[in-house]
């Protein structure tokens, strides 16, 4: 008879807790709450305290306590005084009566008024001093939050080193502190490992490229070889070349991503006039014309991803033009505090729906992913990301006539 075999028992239950202990008494925690409430509470006490006091001190000497009111001036003719009023003792008694009625109400309204005028007088002086002594502890109190924002800008600045390392009880802002620390190391750890990772594929995709490009040239050298061999030569070491060309353009807007932290004064005239100089065999092989006047224009960054900025540009320009009678212009200036490069030409007509996707990676105005001998469509997003990493901006705009108007602010 078959026996039914019995369950997997149950893994042991963890001896420990993974969430960590909970103290004791947690409400006995000194938060933030609890620390501005005691503070708070204890100013108002405080302030409470002195102002009875203040008070009391001027009802008494506003109420003369322990003196008469009332004095007899004469024997015979009798005349009660009290210092503001006078009352003569004639007539019948009802009379007298009246007349000390209205003058120890003149005199309860004389201290009265002068107590409030007082009172308000020392009303205002301690709301301004315990106004100003809660600014001041307020701002003792929250000073951890302007160290942890101070820090979190210098972080802003790509300056992935920093910490906060905020020390003091342990509240709510130590927390916030401690947790803003954790992040900034996962955040290290990342971009470091990022870097490694574009310094190894930069590596291991450059060799094999550059030893197939070798090859093709040592067998394209050889006199002897059909020309079917150094056609299809030829046209493996074209496809080579494209692939290097994206290889160095992917790793180049890797590289892009990131804020410029080594910056050096760069002249954005002499960057322009370097990439026209690069172009400028291709421009003439197109029959395109490459004007335009550069200014002095220095920026604080890096001059060879400017280079290519620029390049990348200029390359776009002389090879979406018109067949003939096409230009190019190139222009560098200082206007309200930025530099400006801008590079127009002659070309088709864009529509202005199509400008943003331009910006995309591999994206082409009206043309096929691959088949393309114009580049591998890498030039504009390595432009943007180059820009937003020198912390400016580049915008496109379709040309009256045909053709694009591309121009890059940088901040000086």
């Amino acid at each position: 008879m078959a026996t039914t075999p019995a369950p997997p028992a149950a893994p042991p239950k963890p001896t420990w807790d993974p969430r960590g202990a909970e103290p004791p008494f947690p409400w006995v925690r000194p938060t933030i709450r609890i620390r501005l409430t005691l503070l708070y509470g204890g100013m108002f006490m405080i302030a409470g305290i002195l102002l009875l006091s203040i008070i009391y001190l001027l009802a008494a000497t506003a109420l003369h306590s322990g003196n008469a009111p009332f004095k007899i001036l004469s024997g015979q003719n009798v005349t009660v005084s009290s210092g503001s009023c006078q009352v003569p003792a004639t007539g019948n008694a009802q009379e007298f009566n009246d007349a000390i009625s209205r003058c120890m109400a003149q005199q309860r309204q004389h201290a009265l008024d002068s107590l409030l005028t007082r009172s308000l007088m020392a009303l205002v002086g301690l709301s301004v001093i315990a106004f100003a002594f809660g600014y001041a502890m307020a701002g003792r109190v929250l000073s951890p939050l302007g160290r942890i924002t101070r820090t979190a800008r210098r972080v802003a600045g790509t300056d992935l080193t920093r910490r906060i390392e905020l020390d003091g009880p342990d509240d709510e802002l130590k927390e916030l502190a401690d947790t803003f620390d954790d992040m900034l190391d996962r955040l290290e750890r990342a971009f470091t490992a990022q870097q490694r990772f574009v310094a190894n594929a930069s590596h291991e995709l450059r060799t094999p490229l550059a030893i197939n490009r070798t090859l093709l040239e040592v067998h394209l050298s050889d006199p002897g070889a059909p020309v079917e061999l150094h056609q299809l030569g030829k046209t493996l070491l074209a496809t080579n070349e494209r692939s290097e060309q994206l290889v160095e353009g992917l790793l180049l807007l890797a590289r892009s991503e990131n804020e410029i932290v080594d910056r050096k004064p760069v002249d954005l005239a002499e960057v322009a006039s370097r990439a026209i100089d690069q172009a400028r065999g291709e421009a003439q092989a197109k029959g395109v014309e490459i004007r335009g006047e550069r200014a002095l224009a220095v920026v604080q960054g890096n001059g060879v991803l400017l280079e290519r900025i620029a390049l990348n540009l200029v390359q776009n320009a002389v090879r979406y033009n018109v067949p003939q009678d096409g230009w190019v212009s190139v222009t560098t200036e200082l206007k309200d505090g930025h530099a400006v490069l801008v590079v127009s030409n002659t070309g088709p007509v864009v529509p202005a729906y199509e400008i943003d996707n331009l910006f995309e990676p591999f994206r082409r105005l009206r043309t096929e992913r691959t088949g393309s001998d114009k580049g591998v469509g890498l030039g504009l997003s390595i432009a943007r990301s180059v820009a937003r990493a020198h912390g400016g901006r580049i915008i496109a705009e379709p040309r009256e006539g045909g053709g694009l108007v591309m121009r890059v602010t940088l901040p000086v």
